[in-house]
């Protein structure tokens, strides 16, 4: 017995059932015992069939006698038929149509209950789609409320809508099309599968199934849709089971609100609002003819591609609707002149915020117990601010690009796409534009969310005239530009590769060329946090969401290094300490905590990112400059009494930050040693710029369901820090300023009177951080690698926060002022600050205050006494006697700032204005370290000198007030 005549028997199997009796449809045989009792039930099957077909006027006789005259005639274009004996086919016609004896049988029944077990072994649950509501649509919105994206699961870009909303005419004009005798039959509709049977071979170019409206809601949501036997009859069981557990109500609504109808929308409602802009309930009846006919092949019958074929079916639809007497033949002709005006169709495409949405996910589920956006008729207006997402993710990608360009690691790992085949395909079709454009602007590329610019290659060789080799690309907008590429990538670049670029505008009247760009290896994050209300108004969580979904800014902890120093320089100001306090910035040894003092094995000893030292050196001076040895001092009476209790002042501090749920009291905490997530240290660098006053980051504002409101953010009001005054953290403002203007970010010196912040590298510059804020935002960002296989990646030496976070921090600084807030000097301390603190001048050197006329000092802001005293700490970690013997001529030696490669300054991939590496130029010499080898310290081997009292008074003293 032939496989295909197999098959056959086995759908008979299944038909026979589900039309002779579906109530007691059986899905399992036993291949010996049952074989009469499967013969009896196709005999049965057959004489239902036979009824059938004198219903529709068919004889079916005569058509099997034509096809046993002529069996090439049909079976020879209709591949299924192909290898099928149809005298088998006919002996079995014979046998079980019309009870004729034939011998041997052409039909093994064991093999026939074999294949239909198997095919119908597991049926899904039909009782699964009662009360059923399928996945769907929900929208975000930006901050201003304006549609930012849409979530949906693949294939369910919908909106829910009962049978109620839907007018009969659209209902009448799918079950017209698709199913006249939908209200008819239990599941299954012989004549159907008749009519479409005798048209397939009348027709066998576009075959037709013959599914019924519940076959194909089993088909499209319980059975699948693979192109078998196995599936039709698994389909035609499961409709059957259908129409027991759901009326025909429902079962017609789900399948409205299921079915694809073109324009990337599944479901009736979706579709009206795509095609028509409108609701589904105030569709026309054309309107309803129209998509009810795209129900057939929403491709082939495309109102915007094949207008004539839309509306040919569209008629036909109309037609069948008045055959059906549901319409009146002057109506029929009224909606049939023309196709319906239709509303222009927009192709969903967003290239940005994927991480942000995918936050908002997240939050959703946490905030308003939403287990997932997509099941559907979600609204979320959420914070973002579109532009400065998109300036802030371009920012990233831009910044770690340069990065590896400066360093010599970028690589090219092969175009996004090659369009050679589409280029060929459009060549012959005319149009005004050529066919590498048209091609280029329909190109789906993997790396969507990636803001350069696609570039197609369109010319690679030598020029004829010079025999200089040429490598041009053309760009969206028409333009062809000459590609600066290195070496390896040029070689191995195609002609018609997709390739992304970074279009240089030079100055003056050079040519405008376009740069290669790859992915980096390298990874980032950036997050920019309104300071007065939290709302992230942008988030990067990556170089590329479809590289990688983890967002570093949420998701990812890394040590913060030197930006985890303000805390600490904070709780010294909290105890009293001024900015102009002088400390040695020299070696010191910490004793074990909660240990042995003798236990030297113990004990921490750091050094300075250079291995230098500056010798006395004021606060502010040491943070500006990142000081190692300085924050470990400061442990050392400069917090409280002992290095423990002070290290555990610290952190109890980053506990009230939140930026640890717990914290293990170590020294190199106070180094940044400890991982940290970045929007949380963008959090406590916003209660910086708020003097104390922290946020609560968040990203959703509101969440509706189908216009009912499930969730609201309260009007939470800032955290204040009670563990600092405001005047500390005013204090530390400026002192953040001055990295800005003098510090490790000098590069950056020109944004000081307008911002703050702080550098941030890690032991071996495996993390590279620039933290800093205005007046309005705060802006973090994060460079390193992933460390996925747990092997520390160093960024290379001297590729610090200042020189790799700092530009990346720049560029979104500037979108934050053109697309959020506009540029402002940083505020001057609020009136509760300003009733704590006092402005005076100092020389910014050597921390000592200036009077009248010794010329124009640096003011600094000094707290005052609850008795409106000024609190003189300038001398209280250092004595003065050594202050005057060993104060050093150059106390602001820079190590972040210091050592490694520099960026180039010429060629290609020189860095441009605000990304060059200015600080050789800005720092003035080094000093160099001292010699190991015969220096003593003069505690060690010398008396020290005996204090000398000053007259305040004297002439020449420099200026020093006791």
């Amino acid at each position: 017995m032939s496989a295909i005549l197999v098959k056959i028997f086995a759908t008979a199997l299944t038909l026979s059932q589900v039309l002779a009796d579906p109530d007691t449809v059986r899905t399992s045989f036993d291949p010996a015992r049952d074989q009469e009792q499967v013969s009896q039930i196709l005999k049965d099957g057959c004489a239902h069939m036979r009824r059938a077909f004198d219903i529709e006027d068919i004889n079916l006789d005569d058509l099997i006698a034509t096809a046993m005259d002529d069996p090439q005639a049909i079976a020879g274009e209709m591949k299924v038929l192909q290898g099928l004996s149809f005298n088998d086919l006919h002996a079995s016609y014979r046998q079980f149509c019309k009870n004729e004896k034939v011998d041997p049988s052409p039909v093994d029944l064991a093999e026939v209950i074999s294949t239909y077990n198997a095919a119908v072994a597991g049926l899904p649950d039909a009782g699964k789609l009662k009360n059923l509501k399928l996945p769907g649509v929900s929208v975000i919105l930006d901050g201003d409320g304006k549609r930012f994206a849409e979530v949906y699961e693949p294939d369910h870009r919908r909106v829910w809508v009962s049978l109620s909303e839907i007018p009969k005419s659209v209902q009448q004009a799918f079950v017209s099309a698709e199913d006249k005798r939908f209200y008819q039959h239990k599941g299954v509709d012989e004549r159907g599968v008749i009519r479409a049977f005798v048209g397939n071979l009348a027709n066998p170019g576009r075959p037709a199934g013959g599914s019924t409206i519940t076959q194909q809601v089993a088909k499209n949501l319980l059975v699948g849709d693979d192109v078998t036997y196995d599936r039709k009859m698994r389909e035609m069981i499961v409709a059957s089971r259908i129409e027991r557990v759901l009326s025909k109500a429902e079962i017609l609504e789900i399948y409205l609100n299921s079915i694809y109808l073109g324009r990337s929308s599944w479901g009736i409602e979706m579709a009206a609002r795509s095609y028509f802009g409108k609701s589904a309930r105030a569709l026309s009846v054309s309107e309803g003819a129209l998509l009810a006919g795209l129900a057939k092949g929403p491709n082939y019958y495309n109102p915007d591609m094949k207008p004539d074929r839309a509306q040919e079916r569209m008629a036909y639809v109309l037609s069948r609707m008045q055959d059906d007497g549901f319409l009146k033949a002057d109506q029929v002709q009224q909606a049939v002149a023309a196709l319906p005006s239709r509303v222009s169709f927009e192709r969903i495409k967003r290239t940005s915020g994927f991480y942000f949405v995918d936050h908002v996910s997240r939050d959703a589920r946490t905030l308003a117990d939403i287990e997932n956006l997509s099941a559907g008729g979600y609204t979320v207006r959420t914070t973002l601010n579109p532009a400065l997402q998109r300036a802030t993710e371009a920012a990233l990608q831009e910044g770690l690009a340069r990065y590896e360009l400066s360093i010599g690691r970028q690589r090219y790992q092969g175009a996004e796409a090659n369009l050679a085949g589409a280029i060929r395909s459009l060549e012959g079709v005319p149009d005004t534009a050529p066919a590498w454009r048209r091609a280029l602007g329909a190109v789906r590329l993997p790396l969507y969310d990636v803001q350069w610019p696609a570039a197609v290659v369109v010319e690679k060789g030598k020029d004829r005239k010079t025999g200089a080799n040429v490598l041009r690309v053309g760009l969206a907008d028409g333009r062809i530009l000459s590609l600066n590429a290195w070496e390896a990538a040029r070689r191995d670049l195609k002609l018609h590769d997709v390739v992304r670029v970074q279009v240089i505008e030079q100055k003056g009247k050079g040519a405008v060329r376009a740069d290669l760009r790859t992915p980096p290896a390298v990874q980032g994050g950036a997050v920019v946090l309104e300071n007065k209300t939290g709302r992230i108004l942008a988030m990067a969580g990556g170089f590329s969401y479809p590289l990688s979904q983890l967002n570093r800014t949420t998701q990812a902890q890394r040590q913060p290094g030197s930006a985890f120093k303000p805390l600490t320089y904070l709780a010294a100001l909290s105890k009293g300490l001024q900015p102009n306090t002088l400390i040695w910035d020299a070696p010191v040894t910490l004793p074990p905590v909660g240990g042995d003092a003798t236990a030297r094995g113990d004990s921490w000893s750091p050094k300075n990112f250079d291995g230098g030292r500056s010798g006395i050196i004021t606060l502010r001076r040491a943070l500006e400059n990142s000081k190692n040895l300085v924050t470990a001092r400061l442990l050392d009476g400069g917090i409280e009494s002992s290095p423990e209790q002070s290290l555990k002042r610290v952190c109890e501090l980053a506990l009230e930050a939140q930026l640890y749920l717990e914290c293990t009291p170590h020294y190199p905490f106070v180094l940044g040693a400890q991982p940290v997530r970045m929007i949380d240290l963008a959090a406590f660098y916003a209660a910086v710029a708020n003097e104390g006053a922290m946020p609560v980051p968040h990203v959703i504002e509101s969440v509706e369901e189908n216009g009912r409101n499930v969730y609201s953010r309260k009007a939470n009001s800032l955290v204040r820090l009670g563990s600092a005054d405001p005047a500390s953290f005013f204090q530390l403002k400026t002192m953040l300023q001055g990295v800005l203007e003098r510090g490790t970010a000098r590069s950056l010196k020109a944004l000081a009177p307008y911002a703050a912040g702080k550098t941030g590298t890690s032991d071996d510059e495996n993390d590279a951080w620039f933290v800093g804020f205005t007046n309005d935002v705060t802006i973090a960002v994060w460079v390193g690698h992933d460390n996925a296989d747990g092997k520390r990646r160093t960024l290379g030496r001297g590729q610090t926060g200042g020189k790799v976070a700092a530009p990346i921090f720049q560029s979104i600084l500037q979108a934050a002022w053109d697309h959020h807030a506009p540029k402002t000097p940083l505020s001057p301390p609020s009136p509760q600050a300003a009733k704590q603190l006092i402005a005076l001048p100092i020389d910014l050197n050597t921390g000592d205050r200036l009077t009248d006329g010794q010329g124009r000092g640096f003011t600094e802001y000094f707290r005052l006494s609850w008795f409106g005293r000024l609190s003189e700490t300038q001398f209280r970690l250092v004595p003065q006697s050594e202050v005057y013997a060993f104060r050093h001529p150059d106390p602001w030696s820079d190590g972040e700032a210091n050592g490694g490669p520099e960026y180039p300054e010429e060629g290609p991939y020189a860095q441009g204005p605000g990304w060059l590496d200015s600080l050789r130029q800005s720092l003035p010499s080094r000093r160099q370290a001292e010699p190991e080898r015969g220096f003593r310290w003069w505690w060690e081997d010398e008396a020290p000198r005996r204090p000398r009292r000053v007259d305040p008074d004297y002439f020449w003293r420099n200026g020093q007030v006791y």
